[in-house]
């Protein structure tokens, strides 16, 4: 047999390495599909487990609900009490219940309460009089004219003024003049706008207790509450559902009607508030 000529054995030397080249390429696409596949597969099995813990933590704050409603004394669940750990499938969940009750209301607090919550969360006396006055004038609670108000807000280089009407959202916070991320920080988790005038020093932390001390009102130390002692009570319920593959946080804050074993839905959160 004669020898290849040296044009065919240079065309079979290309067709080799294209082949091989072929086959490399192959093989990447198929490892780039597999790659994509499972991380497509780890993310399905994430959203799975964080929508099964949303879940989780949905039904602690309802069986909360239906167990605070619950008549019967042996039922076991009152406002105030020491966080309760419950399990729903593969998920623990803690729940806590607090009266709504228990906080400050920026709306309808004395300017002289808020001043006294201010200083005892690290406001000095001239600052804390001069916020609880800027809050106040931002709700529509004051007797400064809304001039002067306009002005102060423009002389500070902002392009808005007080809306003086309460509240919608505890965030609007942020914009009256001269409170800072910091003291909104503080300020907020002793803060609620579904809480009477007065705070119930009865469910009250030791900083919203501190604060009504210093002005003059009675401390009274927390006591939990019984549901069924009052008609209708306002309570705030966290849940926080935890598994090593998924975390969920709820809070809701719930009107009861004890008397029609009721509830009103007022705020819902994922997030604590």
């Amino acid at each position: 047999m004669g020898r290849p000529l040296p044009d065919q054995s240079r065309s079979a030397g290309f067709a080799l390495i294209i082949v091989l080249w072929t086959l490399v390429l192959i093989a990447f696409i198929t490892s780039q599909i597999l790659a994509i596949a499972r991380l497509e597969t780890k993310i399905a099995g994430n959203l799975v487990a964080n929508a099964t813990a949303e879940a989780a933590a949905d039904g602690a704050v309802y069986q909360a609900i239906f167990g605070l409603l619950d008549p019967h004394p042996d039922a076991g669940w009152t406002i105030g009490e020491p966080p309760r750990e419950l399990v729903i499938g593969d998920y623990r969940v803690a729940v806590q219940v607090r009266g709504e009750a228990a906080r400050i209301n920026p709306n309808s607090a004395l300017p002289v309460l808020l001043e006294a919550l201010l200083q005892v969360t690290g406001s000095d006396a001239a600052s804390a009089r001069r916020l609880a006055a800027a809050i106040k004038e931002w709700v529509g609670a004051t007797t400064t004219s809304p001039e002067t108000v306009q002005e102060a807000y423009r002389a500070a280089g902002l392009d808005y003024g007080p809306p003086s009407e309460p509240m919608q959202t505890l965030d609007e916070l942020q914009h009256v003049l001269g409170i800072t991320p910091a003291i909104y920080a503080v300020l907020r988790p002793h803060l609620s706008l579904f809480a009477p005038a007065e705070p119930d020093l009865a469910q009250a932390d030791a900083v919203v207790a501190a604060a009504v001390a210093a002005t003059g009102g009675a401390r009274t130390p927390p006591a939990p509450v019984l549901p069924g002692a009052r008609n209708t009570v306002t309570v705030r319920i966290v849940a926080e559902a935890l598994s090593p593959k998924a975390h969920a946080l709820r809070t809701a804050i719930v009107r009861l009607e004890m008397r029609a074993r009721a509830y009103t839905m007022l705020a819902w959160y994922g997030e604590p508030d």
